[in-house]
Protein backbone atom coordinates (compact mmCIF):
# COMPACT_ATOMS: atom_id res chain seq x y z
CA UNK A 1 0.00 0.00 0.00
CA UNK A 2 2.12 2.89 -1.49
CA UNK A 3 1.17 6.55 -2.21
CA UNK A 4 -1.49 8.12 -0.61
CA UNK A 5 -3.92 5.75 -0.01
CA UNK A 6 -0.91 3.41 2.02
CA UNK A 7 -1.25 6.50 4.10
CA UNK A 8 -4.64 6.59 4.77
CA UNK A 9 -4.98 2.95 5.48
CA UNK A 10 -2.12 3.63 7.71
CA UNK A 11 -3.71 6.21 9.68
CA UNK A 12 -7.19 4.02 9.63
CA UNK A 13 -4.90 1.18 11.30
CA UNK A 14 -3.89 3.62 13.80
CA UNK A 15 -6.70 4.66 14.78
CA UNK A 16 -8.03 1.00 15.58
CA UNK A 17 -5.03 0.48 17.64
CA UNK A 18 -5.57 3.52 19.86
CA UNK A 19 -9.06 2.77 19.96
CA UNK A 20 -8.38 -0.20 21.51
CA UNK A 21 -5.71 0.79 23.42
CA UNK A 22 -8.44 3.17 24.64
CA UNK A 23 -10.78 0.38 25.86
CA UNK A 24 -8.29 -1.05 27.81
CA UNK A 25 -7.05 2.34 29.61
CA UNK A 26 -11.06 2.87 30.19
CA UNK A 27 -11.20 -1.06 31.76
CA UNK A 28 -7.97 -0.52 33.99
CA UNK A 29 -8.84 3.03 34.90
CA UNK A 30 -12.08 1.72 36.15
CA UNK A 31 -10.17 -1.62 38.33
CA UNK A 32 -7.62 1.21 39.62
CA UNK A 33 -11.22 3.25 40.80
CA UNK A 34 -12.29 -0.29 42.74
CA UNK A 35 -9.34 -0.76 44.42
CA UNK A 36 -9.29 2.87 45.47
CA UNK A 37 -12.66 2.32 46.75
CA UNK A 38 -11.12 -0.44 48.75
CA UNK A 39 -8.49 1.45 50.46
CA UNK A 40 -10.25 4.59 51.17
CA UNK A 41 -7.31 7.05 49.14
CA UNK A 42 -9.26 10.43 48.16
CA UNK A 43 -5.93 11.20 46.33
CA UNK A 44 -6.73 7.56 44.57
CA UNK A 45 -9.85 8.14 43.68
CA UNK A 46 -9.63 11.44 42.10
CA UNK A 47 -7.12 10.24 39.74
CA UNK A 48 -8.71 7.13 38.40
CA UNK A 49 -12.09 9.01 38.40
CA UNK A 50 -10.38 11.82 35.93
CA UNK A 51 -8.60 9.22 34.05
CA UNK A 52 -12.15 7.44 33.76
CA UNK A 53 -13.80 11.12 32.24
CA UNK A 54 -10.60 11.68 30.39
CA UNK A 55 -10.14 8.30 28.50
CA UNK A 56 -14.44 8.57 28.18
CA UNK A 57 -13.82 11.81 26.24
CA UNK A 58 -10.86 10.89 24.08
CA UNK A 59 -12.42 7.68 23.19
CA UNK A 60 -15.53 9.56 21.85
CA UNK A 61 -13.64 11.87 19.71
CA UNK A 62 -11.50 8.95 18.06
CA UNK A 63 -15.10 7.31 17.30
CA UNK A 64 -15.95 10.67 15.64
CA UNK A 65 -17.89 12.38 18.63
CA UNK A 66 -16.94 16.09 19.29
CA UNK A 67 -15.81 17.20 23.02
CA UNK A 68 -19.12 19.92 22.52
CA UNK A 69 -21.42 17.14 21.49
CA UNK A 70 -20.37 15.01 24.67
CA UNK A 71 -20.76 18.03 26.72
CA UNK A 72 -24.48 18.61 25.18
CA UNK A 73 -25.70 15.26 25.57
CA UNK A 74 -24.33 15.14 29.27
CA UNK A 75 -26.20 18.39 30.17
CA UNK A 76 -29.05 16.54 28.10
CA UNK A 77 -28.77 13.63 29.92
CA UNK A 78 -28.89 15.41 33.48
CA UNK A 79 -32.32 17.54 32.34
CA UNK A 80 -33.64 13.97 30.96
CA UNK A 81 -32.73 11.98 34.59
CA UNK A 82 -34.03 15.20 36.70
CA UNK A 83 -37.31 15.04 34.93
CA UNK A 84 -38.15 11.63 35.04
CA UNK A 85 -36.90 11.44 38.68
CA UNK A 86 -33.93 9.27 38.60
CA UNK A 87 -32.95 7.62 42.19
CA UNK A 88 -30.02 9.75 42.41
CA UNK A 89 -32.28 12.95 42.12
CA UNK A 90 -35.04 12.06 44.42
CA UNK A 91 -32.61 10.59 47.06
CA UNK A 92 -29.74 13.25 46.66
CA UNK A 93 -30.13 16.04 44.22
CA UNK A 94 -27.25 14.63 42.35
CA UNK A 95 -27.74 15.06 39.04
CA UNK A 96 -29.01 19.12 39.65
CA UNK A 97 -26.17 19.80 41.42
CA UNK A 98 -23.82 18.20 38.11
CA UNK A 99 -25.87 20.28 36.03
CA UNK A 100 -25.47 23.32 38.48
CA UNK A 101 -21.84 22.48 38.33
CA UNK A 102 -21.56 22.07 34.77
CA UNK A 103 -23.76 25.16 33.89
CA UNK A 104 -21.54 27.34 35.98
CA UNK A 105 -18.28 26.19 34.87
CA UNK A 106 -19.27 27.12 31.10
CA UNK A 107 -19.89 31.10 32.26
Amino acid sequence: MFGPQGHQDTGIAKNIRVIEWLKADLLASLAALYRAMLRGSEERLLDAFSSIIITCYVLGRRLGISFTRMDLKLENKLRQGIEEGHEMERWYGDLSALLAHLVEKKR
